[in-house]
């Protein structure tokens, strides 16, 4: 296997395999609280992305540099200038946003998956393939909190991305933008993801049997 294949399998795994909410249920406290809307939804992830792709660079690139004595330390402080960029930008960009995302924002700082691509990966790998597995994991935890944020904007507000879907007739369920309806759209979510993988696995499972089967067979 070559070492770009490598980089393109570290970048994979993060979309799907090893997705960092529907696989390893990192990153739960934003996923929950801002998802109430595609805008929210979708601002938080961008942000996220941005400090886990600029913080594994960094951090990458000074890993021969950092005592480990001071690494978690020094890992966090380096989240916490990114963060910071991040937060103003937003401020910038959108003064509704920023107020919706609240916290949330600064929060990024604790987030077990920025904190666990920095301690288990940016800090033990070259920069490109550093960075093409923090983009996997910001893409997809971009898509898992789409997902809740249009699954729960659909349901409880008849919009998407505040475009009205259904017209005045339609009556939201209220409780799915309610804290309530964000566990209830997660286990959803979870059960589908779950479903689909051992779908996966036993599809390819059957395909290695048809090929030792054909390899076994004489003549062939």
């Amino acid at each position: 296997m070559s070492p770009n294949d490598l980089t393109m399998d570290d970048f994979l795994k993060g979309l799907w395999d090893e997705n960092p909410v529907f696989v390893h249920l990192l990153g739960m406290c934003p996923v929950l609280a801002v998802s109430n809307t595609v805008i929210n939804a979708l601002s938080m992830g961008l942000a996220t992305l941005f400090v886990l792709i600029l913080s594994s660079a960094l951090i990458s690139m000074l890993r021969r540099i950092i005592p480990k004595q001071v690494r978690i330390a020094a890992f966090i402080l380096i989240i916490a200038t990114f963060v910071t960029v991040a937060e103003y930008v937003i401020q910038a960009i959108s003064l509704e946003i920023h107020r919706g995302l609240g916290a949330f924002i600064s929060l990024i700082v604790v987030n077990c998956m920025i904190l666990g691509q920095a301690e288990s990966f940016a800090s033990k790998n070259n920069v490109v393939t550093s960075v093409l597995a923090a983009t996997g994991a910001g893409v997809g935890f971009i898509f898992a909190i789409f997902c809740m944020g249009a699954v729960r904007e659909v349901l409880g507000s008849g919009t998407f991305a505040g475009i009205d879907l259904f017209g005045p007739h339609y009556q939201p369920w209220v409780i799915m933008i309610l804290p309530g309806g964000g566990f209830f759209v997660l286990g959803a979510l979870l059960l589908v993801t779950n479903r689909i993988n051992g779908w996966l696995v036993a599809r390819k499972e059957v395909l290695e049997q048809e090929v030792a089967g054909s390899s076994a067979t004489p003549g062939r």
